[in-house]
């Protein structure tokens, strides 16, 4: 389970340090570029809902081999595609099956282990996903610099081979209640999240006003609509109510939300910018990322280590959500000169603060599910980071291209200095605007984060930990 949650790690931090060499290969840019990371992310947060319950209802090890598979094959095809179309195709491939990875995989630590030692085994889980997120920057860059991208893409299908042999060793596990699947659920949700991610991704070249973009992000949001009215009148949703209306239940999953939305932004778009305005190499870009992945290798094992022994989880997470807050705002700092140091503290501060959430949140969240709703409980804690770090990379692609093109004056070109490929000619007015560009954008998701980490506040601290709330077992338990 952990070597699954590690691949799926690295094929999110990773692939960020080679867009800017997969863009020079494939001749892309803009929107079709930053699918290769952004469909990736799309599929993982609109598949892991459905994975989970899914795992729940036709067994949670059978879930994690078939995604194990699918997500093998979405790397080979990976590596040897011939186009840019066809590397985010093959993308949404490998992010439907990290989703069932993450889904199934932690139903399946849920469903074995219990009481401090299910804490133990989150904070492995998280600790594995800081090692993937950890080493996938400098992996992938010292790949690319030696290999090329592809070498990179092929060596993650063959290791997910291994985890589907590895998987086999895993007893099976399932939900006792009714298996019936909610089809009309699953393809609301999808569906969504898809418009809502392309309105996003779009909008910037095709103008926020464009019939498109407003057609596509509009009826997004009204299918969320629709899709929380049938998971209210379904009898066996993939979200349960109970667990949405469950106050700490939900302040801990919008924890891992907040996290994540002040950690991927760093982590996907910083390594292009350090390339383009510090002039490093893929590989020297991914060693300066350890200063933000590093501690997050680190930190969940001390994490719940410290609430084991009694620390309060919910001063721990309150921390960690003010660290992440803090290193956002400072890196609206950041400037071409000495770019590496002018990022060093806030990339730790980021790091420490989102290495604390991945030790926290899932085990205390988990605690608070029952044994049969584990998988879709599961499904949702990744759900919420999926779609955050999906719509976070959109909501942060269009943010730097919208403010390069009015900066610019020049949409195409804008595409192009977001991508990091700028100019000989206009090289410093080109650097000016991305600076600046940057500068606004880190801004805005600083302040974000600070509202988001006020709620949690809110909810973790209502009700109490006993306190049982939600309906009848037909729409899911909550404790």
């Amino acid at each position: 389970m952990l070597v699954g949650v590690v691949l799926v790690a690295m094929s999110i931090s990773g692939t960020a340090v080679a867009l800017p060499s997969m863009g020079r290969e494939l001749d892309a840019s803009g929107s079709l570029l930053n699918w290769v990371v952004a469909g990736y992310n799309l599929a993982f947060a609109a598949m892991t809902l459905i994975a989970g319950a899914t795992a729940d209802r036709i067994g949670r090890r059978r879930v994690f081999l078939v995604s194990a598979l699918v997500f093998a094959a979405g790397f080979l095809a990976s590596a040897v595609s011939p186009t840019i179309v066809v590397t985010d195709v093959s993308r949404i491939i490998s992010g439907i099956g990290g989703a069932g990875i993450m889904a199934a995989g932690g139903a399946i630590l849920a469903a074995t282990y219990n009481g401090a030692a299910r804490n133990r085994a989150f904070a492995l889980m998280g600790t594995m996903a800081g090692v993937g997120i950890a080493v996938g920057p400098t992996l992938s860059g010292l790949l690319v610099s030696a290999t090329g991208w592809r070498g990179g893409f092929a060596v993650f299908s063959g290791l997910a081979l291994l985890v589907v042999l590895g998987g086999t060793r895993a007893q099976e596990s399932r939900s006792k209640a009714t298996a019936r699947t909610d089809r009309a659920g699953s393809v609301l949700f999808i569906a969504a999240l898809t418009l809502l991610m392309f309105a996003l991704l779009e909008a910037p070249a095709l103008g926020w006003t464009h019939p498109v973009s407003l057609s596509t992000g509009g009826a997004g949001l009204v299918l969320l609509a629709v899709f929380g009215f049938f998971q209210r009148h379904s009898a066996a949703p993939v979200l349960a109510p109970a667990l949405v209306a469950n106050r700490r239940f939900l302040g801990w999953s919008l924890a891992t939300l907040t996290t994540s939305i002040g950690f991927l932004g760093v982590l996907v778009f910083l390594p292009t910018y350090l390339q383009a305005a510090a002039d490093l190499s893929p590989a020297a870009a991914g060693v300066t990322m350890l200063l933000l992945t590093g501690p997050v290798l680190l930190m969940p094992m001390t994490a719940v280590a410290l609430v084991n022994k009694g620390a309060p989880a919910r001063l721990l997470i309150v921390i960690a959500l003010l660290l992440v807050v803090a290193g956002n705002l400072w890196l609206v700092t950041l400037g071409a000169q000495d770019a590496v140091v002018a990022v060093a503290a806030p990339l730790v501060l980021i790091g420490v603060g989102m290495g604390v959430s991945f030790g926290l949140t899932d085990g205390q969240a988990m605690a608070l599910v029952e044994a049969d709703d584990v998988g879709m409980a599961a499904g949702f804690l990744n759900t919420l980071r999926g779609a955050a770090e999906a719509l976070v990379i959109a909501a942060y692609s269009a943010s730097l291209t919208g403010l390069l093109s009015a900066r610019l004056d020049d949409a195409a070109r804008a595409a192009e200095v977001g991508a990091g490929r700028l100019s000989d000619t206009a090289h410093a007015v080109e650097l000016d605007a991305f600076t600046w560009s940057w500068r606004l954008t880190q801004l805005g998701v600083g302040l974000f984060c600070l509202v988001l980490s006020a709620a949690v506040v809110v909810l973790i601290h209502s009700g109490e930990p006993g306190s049982r709330r939600g309906p009848a077992p037909s729409a899911g338990r909550v404790k």
